[in-house]
C-alpha cells in the first residue's frame, strides 16, 4: 500500500507548526494516514511516506501558495529540505513570508 507509516509512537513528537504542515500534507496529497502518525523525522521519500516526484510538485505548490515560500526543482538543496517533515518545516519557517 503506498504511502505506509515507517514510525514507533516515541518517534511521533510533532511541533505545533509540522501538525500544521502534516495535516497540509496529508490533505494536499489525499494520504491514507492522520497528520500525527507522520513522524517529524521519518523520510518522506521511499521507505517513509513513500512519496514520490510528482507529491514533491504538489508540496511545492501548497507551501508556495500556503506559507509564500518557493521551492525549485533545480534547488541543490531538496534532498536535504524534503528529506523530512521537520527538515520542510525547518525550511519553511526561515523563508516564509506569508501566512
Amino acid at each position: 500500500m503506498r504511502h505506509a507509516v515507517n514510525t514507533t509512537r516515541s518517534t511521533i513528537i510533532q511541533t505545533p507548526f509540522e501538525h500544521e504542515v502534516a495535516e497540509r500534507l496529508v490533505a494536499a496529497l489525499q494520504l491514507e494516514v492522520m497528520a500525527e502518525e507522520i513522524a517529524p523525522e521519518a523520510p518522506l521519500f521511499g521507505e517513509g511516506l513513500g512519496l514520490d516526484s510528482i507529491d514533491a510538485l504538489e508540496i511545492a505548490l501548497f507551501v508556495g501558495r500556503d506559507y509564500g515560500v518557493a521551492l525549485r526543482s533545480e534547488d541543490p538543496d531538496n534532498a536535504q529540505i524534503f528529506s523530512s517533515l521537520r527538515s520542510l518545516c525547518a525550511f519553511v519557517q526561515a523563508n516564509r513570508t506569508a501566512g
